[in-house]
Protein backbone atom coordinates (compact mmCIF):
# COMPACT_ATOMS: atom_id res chain seq x y z
CA UNK A 1 0.00 0.00 0.00
CA UNK A 2 1.20 3.48 -0.78
CA UNK A 3 2.56 5.69 1.97
CA UNK A 4 1.37 9.15 1.13
CA UNK A 5 2.55 12.37 2.69
CA UNK A 6 -0.23 14.07 4.63
CA UNK A 7 1.21 17.51 3.76
CA UNK A 8 0.15 17.31 0.14
CA UNK A 9 -3.10 16.50 -1.57
CA UNK A 10 -2.93 13.46 -3.87
CA UNK A 11 -1.75 14.12 -7.40
CA UNK A 12 -3.16 12.37 -10.46
CA UNK A 13 -1.06 12.56 -13.62
CA UNK A 14 -3.00 11.95 -16.85
CA UNK A 15 -0.86 10.75 -19.75
CA UNK A 16 -2.17 11.21 -23.30
CA UNK A 17 -0.96 11.58 -26.86
CA UNK A 18 -2.31 13.45 -29.87
CA UNK A 19 -5.15 11.85 -31.76
CA UNK A 20 -4.67 10.97 -35.42
CA UNK A 21 -7.07 13.83 -36.23
CA UNK A 22 -4.90 16.32 -34.30
CA UNK A 23 -1.74 15.08 -36.02
CA UNK A 24 -3.43 15.44 -39.40
CA UNK A 25 -4.45 19.03 -38.59
CA UNK A 26 -0.92 19.83 -37.44
CA UNK A 27 0.33 18.62 -40.81
CA UNK A 28 -2.22 20.36 -43.04
CA UNK A 29 -3.13 23.44 -41.00
CA UNK A 30 -6.93 23.38 -41.20
CA UNK A 31 -9.69 20.79 -41.15
CA UNK A 32 -10.73 21.77 -44.66
CA UNK A 33 -7.25 21.19 -46.04
CA UNK A 34 -6.96 17.88 -44.19
CA UNK A 35 -10.36 16.78 -45.48
CA UNK A 36 -9.37 17.75 -49.05
CA UNK A 37 -6.12 15.79 -48.76
CA UNK A 38 -7.97 12.64 -47.69
CA UNK A 39 -10.82 13.02 -50.18
CA UNK A 40 -8.31 13.35 -53.04
CA UNK A 41 -7.13 9.89 -52.05
CA UNK A 42 -10.59 8.37 -51.78
CA UNK A 43 -10.80 8.67 -47.98
CA UNK A 44 -12.89 10.65 -45.53
CA UNK A 45 -12.01 12.62 -42.43
CA UNK A 46 -15.23 11.62 -40.67
CA UNK A 47 -13.77 8.43 -39.20
CA UNK A 48 -10.84 10.29 -37.64
CA UNK A 49 -13.19 12.99 -36.35
CA UNK A 50 -15.36 10.36 -34.66
CA UNK A 51 -12.36 8.75 -32.96
CA UNK A 52 -11.08 12.19 -31.90
CA UNK A 53 -14.42 12.96 -30.28
CA UNK A 54 -14.54 9.59 -28.53
CA UNK A 55 -11.12 10.19 -27.04
CA UNK A 56 -11.91 13.66 -25.74
CA UNK A 57 -15.23 12.48 -24.31
CA UNK A 58 -13.32 9.83 -22.37
CA UNK A 59 -10.68 12.33 -21.29
CA UNK A 60 -13.31 14.74 -19.96
CA UNK A 61 -14.85 11.87 -17.98
CA UNK A 62 -11.49 11.06 -16.39
CA UNK A 63 -10.77 14.70 -15.53
CA UNK A 64 -14.25 15.10 -14.01
CA UNK A 65 -13.65 12.12 -11.72
CA UNK A 66 -10.71 13.84 -9.98
CA UNK A 67 -11.84 15.67 -6.81
CA UNK A 68 -11.40 19.43 -6.95
CA UNK A 69 -9.12 19.43 -3.88
CA UNK A 70 -6.66 16.99 -5.45
CA UNK A 71 -3.73 18.07 -7.56
CA UNK A 72 -3.70 17.11 -11.21
CA UNK A 73 -1.34 17.28 -14.16
CA UNK A 74 -1.61 16.28 -17.78
CA UNK A 75 1.43 15.32 -19.82
CA UNK A 76 1.66 14.46 -23.51
CA UNK A 77 3.78 11.57 -24.73
CA UNK A 78 6.23 13.92 -26.45
CA UNK A 79 6.89 15.71 -23.14
CA UNK A 80 7.42 12.65 -20.91
CA UNK A 81 11.19 12.95 -20.90
CA UNK A 82 10.92 16.48 -19.45
CA UNK A 83 8.19 15.78 -16.89
CA UNK A 84 9.04 15.34 -13.20
CA UNK A 85 7.02 12.54 -11.62
CA UNK A 86 6.56 12.52 -7.84
CA UNK A 87 6.93 9.28 -5.82
CA UNK A 88 3.28 9.30 -4.71
CA UNK A 89 1.75 10.11 -8.10
CA UNK A 90 -1.05 7.97 -9.46
CA UNK A 91 -0.65 7.68 -13.21
CA UNK A 92 -3.76 7.46 -15.40
CA UNK A 93 -3.01 6.57 -19.02
CA UNK A 94 -5.82 7.37 -21.46
CA UNK A 95 -5.06 5.83 -24.81
CA UNK A 96 -3.56 2.77 -26.47
CA UNK A 97 -1.41 0.04 -24.94
CA UNK A 98 1.74 1.59 -26.39
CA UNK A 99 1.27 4.72 -24.30
CA UNK A 100 1.77 2.65 -21.13
CA UNK A 101 5.08 1.41 -22.54
CA UNK A 102 6.05 5.01 -23.34
CA UNK A 103 5.56 6.18 -19.75
CA UNK A 104 6.79 3.05 -17.92
CA UNK A 105 10.50 3.82 -18.28
CA UNK A 106 10.08 7.15 -16.49
CA UNK A 107 8.44 5.67 -13.38
CA UNK A 108 9.87 4.29 -10.16
CA UNK A 109 7.13 2.20 -8.63
CA UNK A 110 4.13 4.51 -9.17
CA UNK A 111 0.99 2.58 -10.06
CA UNK A 112 -0.52 2.95 -13.53
CA UNK A 113 -4.24 2.88 -14.26
CA UNK A 114 -4.89 2.22 -17.94
CA UNK A 115 -8.10 3.61 -19.42
CA UNK A 116 -9.13 2.44 -22.88
CA UNK A 117 -11.13 5.21 -24.61
CA UNK A 118 -11.91 3.01 -27.63
CA UNK A 119 -12.51 -0.63 -26.67
CA UNK A 120 -13.79 -1.28 -30.19
CA UNK A 121 -10.44 -0.13 -31.64
CA UNK A 122 -7.80 -0.99 -29.00
CA UNK A 123 -6.85 -4.43 -27.70
CA UNK A 124 -6.46 -3.07 -24.18
CA UNK A 125 -3.86 -5.43 -22.70
CA UNK A 126 -2.19 -2.61 -20.75
CA UNK A 127 -5.24 -0.31 -20.73
CA UNK A 128 -7.82 -2.87 -19.61
CA UNK A 129 -10.51 -0.59 -18.20
CA UNK A 130 -13.32 1.27 -19.98
CA UNK A 131 -13.68 4.91 -19.07
CA UNK A 132 -16.72 4.18 -16.88
CA UNK A 133 -14.43 2.32 -14.45
CA UNK A 134 -12.65 5.52 -13.42
CA UNK A 135 -15.34 6.33 -10.84
CA UNK A 136 -14.81 3.05 -9.00
CA UNK A 137 -11.04 2.76 -9.38
CA UNK A 138 -9.59 6.23 -8.86
CA UNK A 139 -9.99 6.48 -5.07
CA UNK A 140 -8.71 2.93 -4.40
CA UNK A 141 -5.80 3.56 -6.78
CA UNK A 142 -4.73 6.73 -4.97
CA UNK A 143 -5.09 5.02 -1.58
CA UNK A 144 -3.22 1.90 -2.67
CA UNK A 145 -6.25 -0.38 -2.28
CA UNK A 146 -5.96 -2.00 -5.70
CA UNK A 147 -4.48 -5.15 -7.16
CA UNK A 148 -1.38 -4.47 -9.22
CA UNK A 149 0.51 -6.68 -11.61
CA UNK A 150 4.29 -6.39 -11.85
CA UNK A 151 5.53 -6.27 -15.43
CA UNK A 152 9.26 -6.80 -15.92
CA UNK A 153 11.27 -4.29 -17.92
CA UNK A 154 14.45 -4.69 -19.94
CA UNK A 155 17.55 -2.52 -19.41
CA UNK A 156 20.55 -1.80 -21.64
CA UNK A 157 23.67 -0.20 -20.16
CA UNK A 158 26.60 1.29 -22.05
CA UNK A 159 30.10 1.61 -20.61
CA UNK A 160 29.81 5.40 -20.40
CA UNK A 161 26.89 5.04 -17.96
CA UNK A 162 24.00 5.66 -20.35
CA UNK A 163 20.95 3.50 -19.60
CA UNK A 164 17.95 2.62 -21.77
CA UNK A 165 14.79 1.07 -20.31
CA UNK A 166 11.86 -0.52 -22.15
CA UNK A 167 8.67 -2.35 -21.25
CA UNK A 168 8.29 -4.40 -24.44
CA UNK A 169 11.65 -4.82 -26.10
CA UNK A 170 15.00 -3.27 -26.94
CA UNK A 171 16.28 -3.29 -30.51
CA UNK A 172 20.01 -3.36 -31.22
CA UNK A 173 21.07 -2.78 -34.81
CA UNK A 174 21.59 -0.19 -37.53
CA UNK A 175 19.36 2.88 -37.63
CA UNK A 176 18.78 2.50 -41.37
CA UNK A 177 18.03 -1.21 -40.90
CA UNK A 178 20.91 -2.21 -43.14
CA UNK A 179 23.24 -4.99 -41.96
CA UNK A 180 24.31 -4.59 -38.36
CA UNK A 181 27.66 -6.01 -37.34
CA UNK A 182 28.44 -6.91 -33.76
CA UNK A 183 29.62 -9.61 -31.39
CA UNK A 184 26.95 -11.25 -29.23
CA UNK A 185 27.61 -13.28 -26.10
CA UNK A 186 25.55 -14.90 -23.35
CA UNK A 187 27.10 -17.05 -20.67
CA UNK A 188 30.26 -18.63 -22.08
CA UNK A 189 29.04 -18.57 -25.69
CA UNK A 190 30.03 -15.81 -28.11
CA UNK A 191 29.53 -15.25 -31.83
CA UNK A 192 30.27 -12.50 -34.33
CA UNK A 193 27.21 -11.79 -36.43
CA UNK A 194 25.88 -9.74 -39.32
CA UNK A 195 22.10 -9.41 -39.23
CA UNK A 196 19.11 -7.12 -39.42
CA UNK A 197 19.43 -6.55 -35.67
CA UNK A 198 18.66 -8.16 -32.33
CA UNK A 199 15.41 -7.96 -30.36
CA UNK A 200 15.54 -8.49 -26.59
CA UNK A 201 11.99 -8.92 -25.31
CA UNK A 202 10.17 -9.04 -21.99
CA UNK A 203 7.06 -11.08 -21.31
CA UNK A 204 4.95 -8.04 -22.11
CA UNK A 205 6.60 -7.59 -25.50
CA UNK A 206 6.53 -11.30 -26.29
CA UNK A 207 3.13 -11.04 -27.98
CA UNK A 208 4.30 -8.39 -30.44
CA UNK A 209 7.47 -7.91 -32.47
CA UNK A 210 9.30 -10.85 -30.89
CA UNK A 211 6.38 -13.18 -31.57
CA UNK A 212 6.35 -12.27 -35.26
CA UNK A 213 10.10 -12.99 -35.50
CA UNK A 214 9.65 -16.30 -33.71
CA UNK A 215 6.91 -17.38 -36.10
CA UNK A 216 8.74 -16.19 -39.21
CA UNK A 217 11.96 -18.01 -38.36
CA UNK A 218 10.29 -20.92 -36.56
CA UNK A 219 12.59 -20.30 -33.62
CA UNK A 220 12.33 -23.12 -31.09
CA UNK A 221 12.18 -20.90 -28.02
CA UNK A 222 9.54 -20.40 -25.37
CA UNK A 223 9.01 -16.68 -25.12
CA UNK A 224 8.54 -15.35 -21.56
CA UNK A 225 5.10 -14.90 -20.06
CA UNK A 226 4.06 -11.47 -18.81
CA UNK A 227 4.67 -12.45 -15.17
CA UNK A 228 8.10 -14.05 -15.71
CA UNK A 229 11.41 -12.55 -14.63
CA UNK A 230 13.04 -13.63 -17.87
CA UNK A 231 14.03 -12.10 -21.20
CA UNK A 232 14.43 -13.66 -24.63
CA UNK A 233 16.60 -12.53 -27.52
CA UNK A 234 15.99 -13.17 -31.21
CA UNK A 235 18.33 -12.29 -34.08
CA UNK A 236 16.72 -11.07 -37.28
CA UNK A 237 18.01 -12.58 -40.54
CA UNK A 238 21.52 -13.52 -39.43
CA UNK A 239 23.91 -13.86 -42.39
CA UNK A 240 26.59 -16.60 -42.48
CA UNK A 241 30.00 -15.64 -43.86
CA UNK A 242 33.70 -16.32 -43.35
CA UNK A 243 33.69 -14.11 -40.24
CA UNK A 244 30.07 -14.26 -39.04
CA UNK A 245 27.92 -17.11 -37.80
CA UNK A 246 24.27 -18.04 -37.29
CA UNK A 247 24.37 -20.45 -34.35
CA UNK A 248 23.44 -18.06 -31.54
CA UNK A 249 20.27 -16.57 -32.98
CA UNK A 250 17.84 -17.01 -30.08
CA UNK A 251 17.86 -17.81 -26.38
CA UNK A 252 16.78 -16.84 -22.89
CA UNK A 253 18.33 -14.36 -20.46
CA UNK A 254 17.39 -15.23 -16.90
CA UNK A 255 17.36 -13.02 -13.84
CA UNK A 256 21.00 -13.70 -12.91
CA UNK A 257 22.26 -13.43 -16.51
CA UNK A 258 22.94 -10.73 -19.07
CA UNK A 259 23.33 -10.47 -22.82
CA UNK A 260 26.45 -8.66 -24.04
CA UNK A 261 26.64 -7.06 -27.47
CA UNK A 262 29.75 -5.30 -28.75
CA UNK A 263 29.29 -3.01 -31.74
CA UNK A 264 31.31 -3.48 -34.93
CA UNK A 265 29.61 -0.54 -36.65
CA UNK A 266 31.55 2.65 -37.35
CA UNK A 267 28.37 4.70 -37.69
CA UNK A 268 24.63 4.16 -37.61
CA UNK A 269 24.58 1.73 -34.70
CA UNK A 270 21.67 2.30 -32.33
CA UNK A 271 19.75 0.89 -29.39
CA UNK A 272 16.14 1.93 -28.88
CA UNK A 273 13.23 0.72 -26.80
CA UNK A 274 9.56 0.12 -27.52
CA UNK A 275 9.84 1.40 -31.09
CA UNK A 276 10.85 4.94 -30.08
CA UNK A 277 13.96 5.66 -32.12
CA UNK A 278 14.11 9.30 -30.97
CA UNK A 279 15.12 8.14 -27.47
CA UNK A 280 17.75 5.75 -28.81
CA UNK A 281 21.41 5.51 -27.80
CA UNK A 282 24.22 5.67 -30.33
CA UNK A 283 26.11 2.40 -30.58
CA UNK A 284 29.42 2.93 -32.36
CA UNK A 285 32.42 0.69 -32.92
CA UNK A 286 33.75 -0.90 -29.74
CA UNK A 287 30.78 0.09 -27.55
CA UNK A 288 29.62 -2.68 -25.22
CA UNK A 289 25.91 -2.93 -24.35
CA UNK A 290 24.99 -5.09 -21.36
CA UNK A 291 21.31 -6.06 -21.49
CA UNK A 292 19.43 -7.58 -18.55
CA UNK A 293 16.29 -7.31 -16.47
CA UNK A 294 15.71 -3.86 -14.99
CA UNK A 295 15.53 -3.39 -11.22
CA UNK A 296 12.16 -1.64 -11.41
CA UNK A 297 8.95 -3.23 -12.68
CA UNK A 298 5.89 -1.49 -14.05
CA UNK A 299 3.10 -1.60 -11.45
CA UNK A 300 -0.03 -2.02 -13.56
CA UNK A 301 -3.43 -1.80 -11.87
CA UNK A 302 -5.54 -4.80 -12.84
CA UNK A 303 -8.37 -4.71 -10.33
Amino acid sequence: MKRRSQAKAPRVVIVTRETEYELLLARHGTRAQAAFFLSSRGQTIDYLTLRHERFHTALRRVVAAIPVDWRRSRVARKDLSRFLFEPDDTIVVVGRDGLVANVAKYLEGQSVLGINPEPEENVGVLVPFPVEAIDDLLYPAVEGRVTTQSRSMVRARLQDGQILLALNEIFVGHQTHQSARYSLSVGDTEERQSSSGVIVTTGTGATGWARSIQLQHRAAIDLPEHDERRLAFLVREAYPSVTTGTDLTFGSVREDECLRITSRMNEGGILFGDGVEEDGLRFGWGELATIDLADNDLQLIVG
